[in-house]
């Protein structure tokens, strides 16, 4: 089984020191997971950071505020002058 180390053309370095319980809680995990340690660990960091930023990005809405907003989708309002006028200044600024 190709090591995800291999996988890659270029490695970066992540060097850190953890207690001697989690090294081998981690250790034992990767055995069972049919893993190495360095893929394992890579595995793991890369899911949990990829978690982390989708919960960064994702926006929640309560009722009131999504009902507020589908609301505002559904109006039929002309935009106000400072609308209009920030509009203008994005489209000179975008060069369009």
């Amino acid at each position: 089984m190709p090591t995800l180390e291999k996988q890659s053309k270029t490695i970066s370095r992540l060097n850190f020191r953890l207690p001697p319980e989690a090294k081998e809680k981690i250790e034992r995990a990767a055995i069972a997971s049919g893993l190495n340690v360095t893929d394992f660990a890579i595995l793991a960091l890369v899911n949990t950071a990829e978690k982390v930023l989708e919960r960064q990005h994702a926006r929640k809405l309560t009722d009131r505020d999504r009902n507020i907003f589908l609301a505002m989708l559904d109006s039929d309002d002309e935009p106000n002058d400072a609308l209009k006028k920030a509009f203008a200044a994005h489209k000179e600024l975008a060069g369009k």
